[in-house]
């Protein structure tokens, strides 16, 4: 029997894996991490947010964006965490730093990066209710699809914008930089 994982978290492996939606992936973690304030897996979840934004941005063809989220991923992927969600911790440090080295790079191109899964019963549950949702495991991203790529610009943003201008106001009357 597998063990039990958060439903978001396997939602995001689904989205992440196999229909390569890196924002989605982003919003369903973000979501779980920001109802489960005080879970001792909270850094590894903002890891995993950062994965998924970071090839996000490489496959958009913004490097920079790409390493700061991939570094941050990095310092915030707690090795004992990941191996709780079934993740092998090393493996994926080597494919990030891997990444991080070739991104720079004048000749570098996208390609897809899967999560190093140790937890074998959890990867063959994710293949399997991939085919069940009509979706391919590990399939590699449709480059040519914009409303994959560009998904952040083509959604309503108007609560995300009203609450950073919130915020910036809150600094603002505290004294603080906007």
């Amino acid at each position: 029997m597998m063990k039990r994982y958060p439903e978001a978290y396997t939602d995001y492996l689904l989205f992440f894996h196999a229909e390569r939606d890196y924002f989605e992936c982003h919003e369903v973690m973000e979501e779980f991490w920001k109802e489960h304030p005080g879970d001792e897996r909270s850094k590894t979840y903002v890891a995993l947010i950062q994965i998924a934004v970071g090839l996000y941005h490489d496959r958009r063809g913004n490097r920079a964006g790409s390493v700061k989220m991939l570094q941050s991923a990095l310092k915030n992927a707690e090795p004992e965490h990941l191996a709780s969600l079934g993740i092998d911790a090393a493996k994926l440090r080597q494919l990030l730093t891997d990444r991080l080295t070739r991104i720079p790079q004048s000749d570098h191109i996208y390609e897809d990066l899967n999560l190093p899964l140790a937890d074998s019963e959890l990867e063959l549950w994710c293949m399997n209710e991939s085919e069940k949702r009509g979706l391919v495991w590990q399939a590699p991203s449709r480059l040519d699809d914009d409303a994959l790529t560009h998904k952040h610009t083509l959604r309503d943003r108007s609560d995300v914008i009203q609450e950073r201008e919130r915020q910036q106001q809150i600094r603002k009357e505290k004294g603080g930089t906007p």
